[in-house]
């Protein structure tokens, strides 16, 4: 599977997300998903085979980590969708707070 299809999916693209700056052990990534086990390991192995994210196996335990190098330009297109995704929450909390201080200036 190529790269693009490989993060089509969403839960691929947070895994990704949760990986690319920090090792984490598949456990760790499983804990943040309310799927099963299983289903993560098969996610992990869609990204691995597509060159998105390494492997690092140590005793029994799996580390994944991004492979940003590997990505090429898609590295730079996730990571400007995840800095616009952000600039939008740190928008919509924003609003959120001026409408509370208008709300409570107002009761």
């Amino acid at each position: 599977m190529d790269a693009v299809r490989a993060v089509a999916e969403p839960r691929r693209r947070e895994i990704l997300r949760l990986v690319w700056d920090a090792e984490l052990s598949a456990g760790e990534i499983a804990e943040r998903f309310d799927v099963t086990f299983g289903a993560v390991s098969q996610h992990l192995k869609v990204l691995r085979d597509s060159g998105l994210i390494t492997l690092r196996q140590d005793g029994k335990k799996r580390f994944y980590r991004a492979d940003r190098e590997n990505m090429g330009p898609l590295a730079d297109y996730l990571q400007s969708m995840w800095a616009a995704k952000l600039d939008t929450l740190a928008e919509l909390a924003e609003a959120a707070e001026r409408d509370a201080r208008t709300e409570g200036a107002t009761s």
